[in-house]
């Protein structure tokens, strides 16, 4: 009984959580994959990018890579007309039936291949060509996370509540739920922060060129599906959730669920960064 009343003390403030923003990676992890995916652009990829960017607050790859998420405060009505373009949910398999599954093209995998025509159209506007190159950025991260397209029945993990044992400081809108080194959480929050934050370098911007350097000193990671084949980035991506054992057999989570699940966390990371090069190679590098 006396177990019993602990696990549950230990659940409860990941029971009371609601659920957490469906971001996809941290903003550590989005910038990983801009910062990786900048220093792989060929020369005429690079001068687009930078045309493109000018006059950004931080006119580089991972300085863009979280305005996507950041519509949420800045721009409410269009962060809510765009909420679906960062994600896709199959249903009971990783089969994808974009009329199901993606309607009128409102998945992550129909806007990774809508931007990709607005940005490849000389003839658009700079500002809408801009905006396509930022959603480009931060949807082929979204895409690499398996938590986005993902087929359980749980919002892609942020309906699976769990108790994570971490020295991890949360982010600001969470801190109330981290209570004597436990936190109330769910699993789409444990992939999006928790992983990549409790690899050592911290998760603020000093953490990004030296988590970068380590990752981009290993080779590049091997590639099963086409480089500018979305819907097979997210089919490799909803595979993995099983393959792998994302969904821990428990509800209780410590360090040693983190440290297993990194390097594979990752491996996705290197692989959004590379294709994302890959797409704006072929894309602006003509």
């Amino acid at each position: 009984m006396r177990r019993l009343l602990l696990t549950a003390v230990l659940l409860l403030p990941a029971l009371l959580l609601p659920a957490a923003p469906a971001f996809a990676w941290s903003a550590l992890g989005h910038r990983l994959v801009g910062e990786l995916a900048q220093r792989h652009l060929h020369p005429a990829a690079q001068a687009q990018v930078a045309a493109l960017l000018a006059g950004e607050p931080a006119p580089t790859l991972a300085g863009v890579a979280m305005w996507a998420d950041h519509l949420r405060d800045n721009d409410p009505p269009r962060f809510k007309a765009t909420s679906r373009w960062h994600y896709v949910g199959t249903q009971g398999s990783c089969q994808f039936e974009p009329a199901r599954d993606c309607p009128d093209g409102a998945c992550v995998i129909g806007a990774i291949e809508t931007q990709r025509r607005v940005l490849a159209d000389r003839s658009q506007p700079l500002a809408a060509r801009r905006d396509a190159l930022k959603f480009l950025v931060h949807f082929v991260g979204d895409v690499h996370q398996p938590m986005h397209a993902n087929h359980q029945p749980d919002k892609g993990g942020n309906d699976f509540q769990v108790s994570l044992r971490t020295d991890l400081q949360p982010e600001p809108y969470a801190r109330k739920h981290y209570v004597d080194g436990v936190m109330g959480t769910n699993l789409h929050s444990v992939w999006d922060f928790y992983i990549l934050g409790s690899a050592g370098f911290g998760t603020n911007g000093a953490a990004l060129q030296p988590y970068a350097d380590r990752l981009d000193a290993q080779p590049w990671p091997p590639l099963t599906t086409p480089l500018s084949a979305p819907v097979a980035w997210a089919g490799e991506s909803c595979r993995l959730v099983d393959a792998r054992g994302l969904y821990p057999p428990g509800h209780k989570l410590d360090r040693a669920y983190l440290d297993a699940m990194r390097p594979l966390a990752e491996q996705r990371v290197r692989q959004g960064a590379y294709r994302l090069a890959a797409l704006l190679n072929e894309t602006l590098g003509r």
